[in-house]
């Protein structure tokens, strides 16, 4: 008598586990596709903003900068080697740097070189909020200003380092962020001859490249009147950044090249 109870309990463990399966499967689909809608959502809402590595322009036109932020042995004569060129570069300086060296300052900008700001204390503003940042931007601002009666608009972060938050301070003060697509690797001190090849032999020279250097490093002014002989055998003018770079009507691409809209 016991049979067809046990049959009915056994067509209604199978429809149980139909339905379950059934919702599983609804849960698993759910799962699966959500995530496209949701990583759409997110690429849109926190867009990466990037400063300025090069810029593309159809000018056979370059720009040599210097970061200032230790010694100033080698400031003169670098300053009398762009003289000697007929080469305008561009100097970016720490605010401390310009407390410790103001007659060199001076020189830089008696001399008609771009004065950008490389932060107050060289801190790395990644690891800083958006008034951190601004205290350090606006830190070396006023240093200059002070001395030079001079507003600076080009800012190069610290150590290269940057993310929305110190390009967002840096916009907030009026400043443009500006990188390098070639590094003359000059800090690590490999010697005359790989500079002048890391500079003159680097894939990414072209029109409107940004070139770094240091003004401290010790092979750079036996090597920088090679490089500026080379680019200008290439065909390059060499120009400070404030003159490469457009101040409206542009965008970033994904490279952070500067392009016209």
């Amino acid at each position: 008598m016991f049979k067809p109870f046990a049959r009915a309990l056994l067509r209604r463990k199978k429809a149980m586990l139909k339905a379950f399966l059934t919702l599983m499967f609804v849960v698993v689909t759910a799962v699966v596709a959500a995530p496209r809608a949701v990583t759409v959502f997110n690429v849109a809402s926190a867009k990466r903003k990037l400063p300025i590595y090069c810029v593309e322009t159809e000018k056979k036109q370059v720009a040599i900068s210097f970061d200032a932020a230790w010694g100033a042995d080698d400031t003169a004569q670098l300053l009398a080697i762009l003289k000697e060129k007929d080469v305008r570069a561009t100097f970016f300086l720490c605010g401390y740097w310009v407390e410790k060296y103001p007659e060199e300052v001076r020189a830089i900008h008696a001399a008609g070189h771009d004065i950008g700001n490389h932060g107050d204390t060289h801190a790395h503003g990644a690891q800083l909020n958006l008034d951190q940042n601004k205290r350090e931007i606006q830190g070396a601002h006023d240093k200059v200003k002070a001395l030079l009666d001079f507003d600076m608009t080009l800012f190069r972060p610290p150590f290269g380092e940057y993310n929305n938050v110190v390009i967002e301070a840096a916009e907030a003060l009026g400043y443009y962020t500006i990188q390098w697509d070639i590094d003359s690797l000059d800090w690590k001190n490999y010697g005359v001859e790989h500079e002048v090849k890391q500079v003159l032999s680097h894939k990414h020279l072209g029109n409107g490249s940004i070139i770094l250097f240091h003004n401290d490093a010790d092979f750079t002014p036996e090597a920088l009147p090679q490089i500026i002989d080379g680019l200008k055998e290439k065909g390059y003018e060499l120009v400070p950044i404030s003159e490469l770079i457009m101040k409206d009507g542009f965008y970033m691409d994904h490279e952070g090249r500067q392009k016209k809209d």
